[in-house]
């Protein structure tokens, strides 16, 4: 199973002498990455989000400087908000970064979870579903051949016979399909051929386990070969020496990024009772220490038989000191132990 990190880039919305400005955030994004590929990790994914508390609005961009910086470990979005965006323009840019990182680039596309970006670039919200499923189509028509014919619709402009360059290193460039749960979702990627990532920031992880039962059935029944459709559990935790040091510095910086969403949409507020009953055996966040962690993510293989687990540590105004840490223990103390008993194919 391949191990990895994701993040939004989460930046402070107050100034202070401890506030993170985009420009900071971004510096130590690029030290978390060249970590997390020095201490052997598999991926790297990078959220894109149009809003002032993150500072990843542009993750090809950030990749790509981090490609620079790294030798071995993949660069993905996590994900590419595909509705609301061009899907040459996507293509092109994460071809682009494929060559500079030699292969190491992938798209992790998804209709989003915030909508900012919607009325941002022009678009309609109603034709929020729509959008992506047209967009998608479009873009596996590009990532299949240098030269397009696309007919278009009221939603998307035509192409006639045009090249789509450059062309990336990896062939075809990998295109996950992130989904937060919703069956259509599943069964769309299936259909598809592509691979699943799941993001699991709520409930109990067993409550999910159907949903790849779902994908692999409905991958089968399209004529697709399951075991070369690999999926991913993508997931909120924190690694520290110990348990209880993990749930003091993730608790805060977790709890504050929830609430605030949680007013954006109708959500109740979290607190210190309900997050130490989600770091539990049958909950959601994946925080303690290292050997903790890595029997959680070894328990939670057997439910999903997931190819890719990745871990986002970075949320909110957590300490850049702190998470350093936290990706170095990842890296040397859990990622051993999950590999042993879960080889990677």
């Amino acid at each position: 199973m391949e191990l990895g990190l994701h993040t939004f880039a989460d930046v402070s919305l107050t100034s202070g002498p401890d506030s993170v400005s985009p420009e900071k955030r971004l510096s130590n994004l690029m030290e978390e990455i060249e970590l997390a590929d020095q201490v052997g990790l598999d991926v790297f994914g990078l959220g894109e989000h149009h809003r002032p508390d993150y500072a990843a609005s542009a993750p090809a961009v950030a990749l790509a400087a981090a490609s620079q910086r790294t030798r071995n470990i993949r660069l993905s979005s996590a994900v590419t908000v595909l509705s609301s965006d061009d899907p040459v323009r996507v293509f092109q840019q994460f071809a682009t970064l494929d060559l500079l990182s030699h292969g190491r680039a992938e798209i992790m596309a998804g209709r989003g979870s915030f909508i900012e970006s919607f009325p941002l670039f022009g678009y309609n919200l109603e034709d929020y579903d729509d959008l992506f499923a047209e967009k998608l189509d479009l873009l596996l028509r590009i990532r299949e051949s240098e030269r397009v014919n696309w007919s278009g619709s009221r939603l998307t402009a035509p192409i006639n016979n045009r090249g789509v360059y450059p062309r990336p290193v990896q062939n075809p460039l990998p295109v996950w399909i992130a989904v937060g749960g919703t069956p259509q979702s599943v069964v769309r990627a299936a259909q598809l051929g592509l691979p699943l990532a799941l993001a699991i920031i709520g409930g109990e992880p067993a409550r999910f386990a159907p949903f790849f039962e779902l994908y692999r059935e409905a991958a089968q029944r399209a004529g697709h070969d399951v075991s070369k459709l690999p999926t991913s559990i993508n997931v909120h935790g924190f690694v520290g020496e110990t348990t209880a040091q993990a749930a003091d510095d993730f608790y805060g910086p977790q709890a504050e990024v929830m609430n605030r969403i949680g007013r954006e949409r109708g959500w109740g507020p979290t607190n210190r009772a309900h997050f130490d009953r989600s770091i539990g055996p049958d909950g959601h966040l994946f925080v303690g220490d290292p050997e903790a962690v890595a029997e959680k993510i070894i328990a939670t293989h057997r439910l999903f038989r997931n190819d890719r687990f990745m871990i986002q540590m970075a949320i909110g105004e957590l300490p850049h000191s702190k998470l350093m840490k936290a990706i170095e223990l990842f890296g040397t103390r859990v990622a051993p132990i999950v590999r042993k008993e879960i080889p990677k194919k």
